[in-house]
Formats: C-alpha cells, structure tokens, sequence
C-alpha cells in the first residue's frame, strides 16, 4: 500500500511541477504518435526559428512530440510565390523522407503553407499519407486584392510596395539564417482571388466544387483536412490583434483576419469557425489568445490522434 501511495505521489508532484503538455504525456505518452512524420509548412515569414529562439509554431512541436510524434517543422522564403515556395518544401520533404526512411509523410499547412502542401502532394502523391490546410486561404485573400488594387503592375506604387515589402523580406529571412530568394509582390500575386484560381486550376484535389462546401475527404489516395478561424480581435494584450482587426476589414466575409472562412475550406473541414486569428491559429503571440478559448496544441495534439487513428 506504501508503494502505491508513494508511486501515486510521485506522479501528482510531477504533473504539479511539469507543464501541462509534460504531465498530461504521464498518463498517454501515444496519443499524437502517428505512423507517419508531421511535416509542418510555415506560411508568409516563412521561418521555423527565429533569431534562434523564436519559433514560428510557438509551443506546438513540442506538444506533438510529448505524444509520440515525429515533428519536422520547414521554412521557406518570407514572401515568394506559391509554386517557388513549394518547391522549397518538396526539397525539405524528401530529405525528411531519406532521413527518416518513412514511407510517407502528413504535411500540415499554416496560411501560405497550405499551397505548399498542396504542391508537393501532387509532385510526389505516393509519398503523402495526408494534407492538412490551417487558416490558409484557398480561393484567395481580399487584403491580397486590396494592395493589388492600390499598386497595379507597373505602376510606381507597385515598385515602392515591392522594394518595401522585399527588403522587410530579406531581414526576416536573415535572422532566420536562411538565404531564400525574396519577392514580396509575386506573395501577393499568389494570394489574389485570380492567382488563387490559377493555383487550383493546376492543383485542384481536395477543393469544394460549390462556395461553401467541402472538398473530397480523400482523393489520389490522400486525406484531406482543414481548419480554419474568424475572430480578428479577441485579446487586447496581443500586439497582433489589433493589426489583424484592422486587415480583416479587407474581407467581405467572416474571417480570422486574412484568411475568410469559406475560402479556407478545403477536405474535410474539421471547423472553420475557431474563436482565434490568423495568429492564434500557431499559437502566435507566445501563447497569448482570447479567455476561455481553445488551445492551439491540444487542436493540433487531437488532429494528430484523429491521423493515428486512421493510420496515418
């Protein structure tokens, strides 16, 4: 009986003094460890690490990994094109497939990522068990319109956006100590509602065939998922909020700030209606979301469970 009260004690005072990740992995050190690696795609910024200690995926690999999971988090150029920045990914996913001699791998997109994802399941289709799009902006994103809008091609204010918007590019690909190419404009020529719609003309698997339906739940043999959010502004101490209540005005339809939440269907939707922004959604600014919201990583831990339970 002292044994047991001792073992017993010894798991409370663990889980007391863990985080809440460490200590819920006391009891089910499985529940996120697919039979496939998770390969994470970063959208615009497109670092994994910054300056070394900041991560893109603030708390999320870690989360995966307490589970059981294998966590392979990529970067990518700040801002370039979609197909430029899939190619980017393909590269990383199949040094992680002769790296890991996995037969497959779940690719799990985050904004910008969600069209990488979607390049590379269709380069390489045998090797993808999953796609996973996280507040990314399938049909477009209105903001992408906007700045089109005010700076046309070939018009000086284009010129100044570019030059602005590339330079910001080359710093935070720098302190990321990555030397990918940068161009801001070919970014938002991919996130326009035309370049969108030639990007799915291409890579059309997975998408709703009506405005606000969902995609096929597997197709080429992938699954297919997505989720997304529409609450701009839900915390008045995150820095982020307020850019992202502003931007979303952009939109004319619910959305998380960038992403509206009929042009992030994709798959299966899982939910398209998250209490979170588009920084929420990567659990961005350092944790810091709305009261009594959800957490970004038990929704990741619960996705990857969801994969492992399909057997992937």
């Amino acid at each position: 009986m002292y044994k047991k009260i001792l073992a017993a004690s010894v798991l409370v005072s663990a889980a007391m003094t863990a985080n809440v990740s460490s200590a819920w992995c006391l009891f089910n050190c499985d529940y996120t460890k697919t039979k496939y690696p998770l390969v994470l795609a970063p959208g615009v910024l497109g670092f994994d690490k910054l300056l070394g200690v900041v991560d893109y995926w603030y708390g999320i690999p870690g989360a995966l990994k307490d589970g059981g999971a294998k966590v392979y988090p990529t970067s990518a150029s700040a801002f370039n094109s979609s197909e430029l920045r899939g190619e980017q990914l393909l590269k990383q996913t199949q040094n992680i497939l002769a790296i890991t001699g996995a037969a497959k791998v779940n690719l799990m997109g985050h904004s910008h990522g969600g069209f990488s994802v979607r390049y590379v399941a269709d380069v390489i289709p045998t090797r993808v068990a999953s796609v996973t799009l996280i507040h990314s902006p399938a049909k477009g994103a209105g903001l992408a319109d906007v700045i089109r809008n005010v700076a046309p091609a070939g018009a000086y204010s284009a010129s100044v956006v570019q030059s602005v918007g590339t330079a910001v590019a080359s710093i935070v690909t720098f302190l990321a100590g990555n030397s990918y190419k940068e161009d801001f404009m070919a970014s938002m020529d991919s996130f326009t509602t035309v370049g969108a719609a030639t990007f799915n003309s291409k890579h059309p698997r997975g998408l709703p065939t009506t405005a606000c339906g969902e995609g096929a739940y597997t197709a080429n043999g992938i699954r297919n998922y997505s989720w997304s959010g529409t609450s701009p502004f839900n915390n008045i101490l995150d820095p982020l909020d307020t850019f992202f209540g502003i931007t979303g005005l952009a939109s004319k339809e619910a959305n998380d700030g960038l992403v509206g939440r009929c042009s992030s269907h994709f798959g299966q939707v899982l939910r398209d209606n998250y209490p979170w922004n588009h920084g929420d959604a990567i659990n961005q600014m350092f944790g810091i979301r709305g009261l009594f919201t959800p957490a970004p990583t038990d929704v990741y831990r619960s996705h990857a469970n969801r994969l492992k339970s399909a057997g992937l």
